[in-house]
């Protein structure tokens, strides 16, 4: 049993060496590693075992982007006061947390992301299961503003609401990569303005108001 216990151990460990000693390289070298062969080389094991866990380097990035994304979600679900906030509440707890975590790996982002835009369009494929599991909070963000009426349901608009709060999150993080404030108080101030505004077209407005009661004058006839 002892033996199977460290095997098992082992194994689990092998994962996050991998992880760790590819961020180490993207940090030293500002790239990421020649081939497969080599960067399993340097780390003394087989080839094929770096394919037990990941098929290329654009799946270690995509991992650390989801892995970021976890530990946001694990830091906002632990604190119990988070059930109760508004949607707007929830969106904002999650973007300032995220950028907390994302700050752990920011010359991380910055070897691979900084200092060219191109780098970030069209979205890098490494960020493509990020983006697909961000949609599936979002829209669970979504699904309840909608039932407290803090967004308003607009045919064929609101489907969409999750891919505007997606491209509101990426500008978020692109205006972090390039904010030099002291303790990125800039980019606090842009989530707090962005979601403020987001939620206030999301919501239900004097335009909505007025379709309402038109729609109804029309149906009382």
């Amino acid at each position: 049993m002892t033996t199977t216990t460290a095997k098992k151990t082992t194994k689990k460990d092998l994962k996050k060496v991998i992880l760790e000693a590819f961020q180490s390289y993207v940090l030293e070298h500002g790239v990421t590693p020649p081939s497969v062969f080599k960067f399993a080389k340097d780390l003394k094991m087989k080839e094929e075992e770096f394919y037990t866990w990941f098929t290329s380097f654009e799946a270690i990035k995509s991992a650390i982007w989801l892995e970021i994304f976890d530990q946001t979600l694990l830091q906002i679900e632990s604190q119990e006061v988070f059930k109760e906030y508004s949607a707007r509440e929830k969106f904002l707890g999650f973007l300032f947390t995220w950028i907390e975590e994302l700050k752990k790996n920011r010359s991380y982002l910055l070897s691979l992301y900084s200092g060219n835009s191109k780098k970030l369009t069209p979205l890098p494929k490494e960020a493509m299961e990020f983006k697909e599991k961000f949609k599936e909070f979002a829209s669970e963000i979504i699904l309840e503003g909608k039932e407290t009426e803090e967004i308003a349901n607009r045919p064929f608009i609101t489907d969409k609401y999750d891919e505007a709060m997606w491209f509101q999150l990426w500008f978020v993080f692109q205006y972090w990569l390039d904010d030099r404030s002291p303790r990125f108080e800039k980019t606090d101030a842009a989530i707090e303005k962005s979601v403020n505004l987001a939620f206030d077209l999301m919501g239900k407005s004097a335009l909505d108001s007025f379709l309402d009661f038109a729609k109804f004058m029309y149906q009382s006839k």
